[in-house]
């Protein structure tokens, strides 16, 4: 199980822009990111929704480092995948370093010392049962807010004065990356959401 998993990194990290992923955080402080791979850990656990980058992006861009919310999100991505497979099929925190070691591109020495840490003292708590694995991950929606406007101007619209609703939502994908998306409609528009989220809710309560 390990030798497969060990083999299944490697594919990883020689298929994928992986070393250039982490280039983005070499100069990061490693409490930093010891917290981003303990959050993504959390989450794989189902213990918090996911990882809210752009507030974790923040915390790095204060420490000095310049680094945008998609880039440390590649890196979220990544270190998702890496822990998962890591549990998927039991590696130990020697075993998982020792593959990254003797990857084609090697991570850089403090980023393989944060990975190890991290996994030796919170990977032994992450199991992903047989069931577990074999289900699709989805999103999830952690916040909805909504509000009641009137449209003043525009550079689209003839006509004025009419009333719409502004949407706010906050969702995780099934790596546990957070983003927030706003968007506006109008009245029937509106309605005709809130009539499919009544119908979603009600088969939900069949399941």
């Amino acid at each position: 199980m390990a030798e497969q998993g060990a083999l299944m990194i490697r594919s990883l990290l020689a298929n994928c822009d992986f070393d250039s992923t982490f280039d983005k955080i070499r100069s990061a402080p490693p409490d930093l990111f010891a917290e981003l791979c303990s959050q993504v850990i959390q989450h794989l656990q189902r213990h918090i929704p996911g990882v809210d980058v752009a507030q974790l992006c923040q915390r790095f861009q204060t420490a000095g480092l310049e680094i945008t919310v998609g880039d440390l999100g590649k890196v979220v991505h990544a270190v998702h995948y890496l822990f998962s497979l890591a549990a998927k099929h039991s590696l130990s925190a020697e075993e998982l370093s020792t593959v990254l070691v003797e990857a084609k591109s090697p991570l850089p020495k403090q980023t393989l010392q944060v990975l190890h840490s991290v996994w030796n003292e919170q990977g032994k708590s992450l199991s992903v049962s047989e069931e577990a694995r074999n289900v699709v991950a989805g999103g999830q929606l952690l916040d909805f807010q909504w509000k009641l406007g009137m449209a003043v101007s525009s550079d689209t619209c003839r006509s004025l004065n009419y009333p719409y609703v502004a949407v706010a939502l906050k969702v995780a994908d099934c790596s546990g990356h957070i983003t927030s998306q706003c968007f506006e409609m109008t009245i029937p528009q509106f309605q005709n959401f809130f009539k499919q989220f009544k119908e979603m809710a009600a088969v939900l309560e069949t399941v």
